[in-house]
């Protein structure tokens, strides 16, 4: 394991760093997973029956 930070700041800073890489991570996996649906639904959705 890696020492433990001593600065609360430092500390800080780094945890939010890996929070928005984390967030991003998820919104990206997200857009990819609906492009990936409406590709594949493609022009069927539109001529669906009412």
């Amino acid at each position: 394991m890696s020492e433990p930070v001593q600065d609360p700041q430092a500390e800080a800073k780094a945890r939010r760093g890996r929070n928005i890489a984390l967030a991003l991570g998820l919104v990206l996996f997200v857009v990819l997973v609906f492009v990936v649906t409406v590709v594949r639904l493609g022009a069927s959705v539109a001529v669906r029956p009412l």
